[in-house]
């Protein structure tokens, strides 16, 4: 065993060759840095190898290739369309998804892009309404309202196959009277050059309840109600925007003092609606296909837009007839409906109706307050 006086005796390395003898301490300092650096460099240099030869695993080729089957997998996900379309379909968001399952959203004058597939409808008939109804110049929705004219075409299916699924609607029958107002009975000219309805064809026509109990008929003759008021079959009112029996319908049942029927009073189809989201879904499957929407109008989101507009952003022919016509209105909602049924787009209603609904104007027992349009 070395002894204390044979270690002082021993030759120790320097720390530089002019400079003193180092101690113990330095020395083991020294010798830990030198253990550490070498140790770094060497993990660097090896991540550095590790690094090359994993590019060199992942070449372009060889990483293009990995993915593909899962792109490709992707790809061969079903279209909900049957009119052979290339290309992915998107997956539907939870608001687009009736258009992104049920619609082909091509507008280019195509019939086969603009064909969409059988569905099974909710519904076994439509019917459409527009009516015209009292108003002077200036007045709102709010104003009280009474109804001119009903008209109502009648659409049911044409082409149901053997599953029920179907996507053909036609017209098969049509209701038209005028109706004579009995709180104001004289039209304002400005009511009369809006609708083109005549003084002389108001007087004589008859009373609301009246034009009810007849139209009640037709769905009697048409299988949609029995003589009790119950359905016999599964139908749904459509109109252009909420107004018509939301509002019209409501405000004229009040000052005839009837209830609104039953019949009446189940949620109604807001076509304008309809359409407006049918080309938000439309619009936006097209940017995710990356296709090039020609025809389809440019409508702003939640827009409010007239008939010609929505048959326009439909790829239709112009608005056939008067405008402010009731049956001329429901003729041309009628077109709308045919086509979105023909896209395979989901018809449903979309807009409650409240028969108690009551405005500011409203007294008691179906009483006009004058107060308010004297």
């Amino acid at each position: 065993m070395l002894s204390l006086s044979s270690l002082h005796a021993m030759s120790w390395p320097t720390l530089a060759l002019d400079g003193p003898p180092a101690s113990v301490g330095s020395v083991l300092l020294l010798t830990a840095a030198v253990v550490v650096v070498s140790c770094l460099i060497i993990r660097r240099r090896r991540l550095h190898t590790d690094g090359q030869s994993c590019e060199e695993k992942t070449s372009p080729e060889t990483s293009t290739s990995r993915k593909r089957p899962k792109t490709r997998a992707r790809s061969l996900r079903p279209s909900n369309s049957d009119c052979g379309e290339q290309g992915p379909a998107p997956r539907p968001s939870s608001k687009r998804a009736n258009a992104q399952a049920n619609h082909e959203s091509g507008t280019s004058g195509d019939e086969g892009l603009r064909m969409g597939k059988r569905l099974k409808q909710v519904y076994d008939a439509f019917l459409v309404l527009d009516v015209e109804a009292t108003c002077v110049e200036g007045s709102d929705f709010a104003y009280p309202n009474e109804i001119i004219e009903w008209p109502v075409c009648l659409l049911r299916w044409k082409d149901a196959n053997v599953k029920g699924k179907t996507r053909e609607l036609e017209i098969v029958a049509e209701f038209r009277s005028f109706v004579r107002p009995t709180w104001r009975p004289q039209l304002s000219e400005f009511c009369q050059a809006l609708t083109g309805i005549t003084q002389e064809q108001v007087d004589s026509a008859s009373t609301f309840p009246e034009v009810l109990q007849d139209f009640r008929k037709f769905l009697e003759e048409h299988e949609l109600l029995d003589e009790a008021g119950h359905r016999l079959a599964r139908f749904c009112f459509c109109s252009d925007g909420p107004y018509d029996i939301r509002d019209f319908v409501v405000k004229q049942c009040f000052i005839s003092k009837i209830p609104v029927p039953a019949w009446l009073s189940g949620d109604v189809m807001d076509v304008r609606r309809v359409v407006g989201e049918w080309h938000d879904a439309n619009t936006a499957a097209a940017v995710e296909r990356r296709q090039v929407n020609v025809g389809a109008f440019p409508l702003p989101r939640r827009m409010t837009f007239p008939i010609p507009r929505q048959l326009h952003a439909l790829g239709l022919e112009p608005f056939v007839g008067r405008q402010h016509s009731g049956i001329d209105d429901t003729r041309n909602i009628c077109r709308l409906v045919i086509e979105l049924a023909r896209r395979g787009w989901r018809l449903e209603p979309n807009t409650a109706i409240n028969p108690n609904r009551r405005w500011p104007w409203m007294g008691k027992r179906g009483k006009v307050l004058e107060e308010y349009y004297s």
